[in-house]
């Protein structure tokens, strides 16, 4: 380095020839001292380059297809949007915002402007995730940043379906935006099926299946607020109550007491919590995702479909196939791989930034 630059200051890097490679902020902290901004050496960063690149990645949603009749997506995707460590989430008229680095931080005002200007949203509320802010040497950070508060649920459309979040205390940023195309996908499977819903949340997996004609739904979750909303969720839906059993437990125990009992499932959904924050947990999580598959299925009745997933940034979708068959093994069950599942193109992934991939899952039908 020359210099001391604090903090969240866009610094120049360069190679060893003083040649220039691209303007960064800088945060001597972090692990990773420097994201990468832009590569053009006559950029400008400055107020004007910021609201640019806001208004920029706000303009690309509006070419995504799919998106019509949802008001629920991903509007800025920090490093695969060129805003290293900004996530913003539409949720109806209200924007939640992640400001995840000192780099942010330091233009979160800035950036709060230019959605206001470019979206023109209720109210602009921060959720900015505590532990990426530990590791930047940052403090917690949640609270509306400008505009009204969001009410205790706001409603979203996602593809016509209807859904209840907690944009204050809902997990992520109130829902889990990312598996919008993969719940349509799995329900194309669901009808006539008898489906067992782990890791259910506020039951997305669930009133989609439903609405394709699954024929009853059990979901399985430890938080009780979460069950409330899925309530509210299956209601809000048309979907007579009947149809439904909710099952407020630890999804492991709740499995393997329907394991004990003989139950059996036409299509078991497995969406668990991300197991392997870094590389360093990725042992404990390979056993966490073994056990889920395993017990899953062990659940299924012969024939039965089995969408299965992982959030966890640091397991490669190739290394979470040989989970999978591992589990297959031990289950003494032949796994036929339907397709792989991946976060929708409001999460784009930039190639060479392959962490922008973190979500990967495995459609199966488990003979």
């Amino acid at each position: 380095m020359d210099g001391e630059p604090a903090s969240g200051d866009v610094v120049r890097v360069a190679d060893h020839r003083d040649s220039f490679l691209a303007w960064a902020y800088f945060n001597k902290a972090s692990k990773l001292q420097a994201r990468v901004l832009d590569w053009n050496e006559a950029a400008s960063i400055d107020a004007e380059w910021w609201r640019s690149r806001v208004r920029e990645s706000l303009d690309r949603r509006k070419g995504i297809p799919g998106l019509d009749g949802t008001d629920v997506y991903r509007a800025v995707y920090a490093e695969a949007d060129c805003l290293p460590g900004l996530i913003v989430d539409r949720y109806g008229d209200f924007l939640v915002l992640q400001a995840l680095t000192a780099g942010i931080e330091r233009v979160k005002d800035t950036v709060r402007d230019a959605l206001l200007e470019a979206a023109a949203p209720k109210g602009i509320f921060e959720r900015s995730d505590p532990e990426p802010r530990k590791l930047e040497g940052l403090g917690p950070s949640a609270g509306v940043i400008a505009g009204a508060a969001p009410p205790e649920r706001v409603e979203v459309v996602e593809k016509g379906r209807r859904f209840l979040v907690d944009i204050a205390g809902g997990q992520k940023t109130g829902f889990y935006i990312d598996q919008r195309d993969n719940r349509a996908r799995v329900a194309e499977y669901a009808r006539g099926k008898d489906i067992l819903d782990l890791f259910a949340y506020t039951g997305g997996f669930s009133v989609c299946s439903l609405l394709a004609g699954a024929s009853r739904a059990t979901l399985v979750e430890s938080s009780y607020p979460a069950l409330e909303t899925a309530e509210k969720n299956l209601a809000a839906n048309g979907i007579d109550e009947s149809m439904a059993e909710l099952v407020q437990g630890n999804a492991f125990e709740v499995a393997r007491s329907f394991r004990d009992s003989g139950k059996t499932f036409d299509l078991v959904i497995a969406d668990p919590p991300k197991f392997a924050q870094s590389r360093g947990q990725l042992a404990g999580a390979e056993r966490a995702y073994k056990d889920v598959n395993l017990l899953a299925m062990k659940l299924l009745a012969p024939g039965g479909i089995l969408a299965t997933f992982s959030c966890s940034g640091a397991v490669e979708i190739e290394h979470f196939s040989r989970v999978v068959a591992w589990a297959a093994a031990d289950a003494n069950r032949h796994v036929q791989i339907l397709g792989r599942l991946s976060q929708g193109p409001d999460h784009p992934v930039v190639p060479a930034f392959p962490e922008s991939e973190y979500l990967k899952g495995l459609l199966c039908r488990v003979l």
